[in-house]
């Protein structure tokens, strides 16, 4: 199998990702309410890994807003689940596509950003509730 390398590699792992994602029982109801537009979704998402993986300065914008958002929006219900099951789709993704220093960099990205991401939401939310 080859590396990320590339653009085209990035928009193939994306859409591969988020075909699971729209499918999937416990996310794809979040996202499929959330997101109408999935051509401009992917292209966001695939400037943001590309900006990441190879700091190419494409993507603009705030992730963690976005997540703060997403959660507020479904009654602050986002827990820990959410956050592994889209980190597990997106291993088991990577490794059905890529193989390499980049694919590897895109698993230990997504394994951090998924932690800090869901902490700061849970902080957001205040003491509105005890895990």
């Amino acid at each position: 199998m080859k590396d990320i390398t590339n653009r085209d590699d990035v928009m193939k792992l994306i859409t591969t990702f988020y075909a699971k994602v729209r499918k999937d029982e416990l996310l794809g109801p979040i996202f499929n309410s959330i997101v109408k537009d999935w051509d401009s979704h992917n292209e966001r998402i695939a400037n943001f890994w590309e900006t990441n993986l190879f700091f190419i300065q494409k993507y603009k914008g705030n992730p963690l807003e976005v997540h703060r958002e997403v959660d507020a929006r479904v009654n602050n219900t986002v827990s820990e689940l959410h956050f592994g099951r889209w980190l597990l789709l997106w291993i088991e993704t990577i490794d059905q596509l890529f193989a390499g220093k980049y694919a590897d960099l895109a698993k230990n990205r997504a394994r951090k950003m998924s932690t800090f991401l869901f902490l700061k939401i849970f902080e957001a939310r205040g003491n509105k509730e005890v895990l």
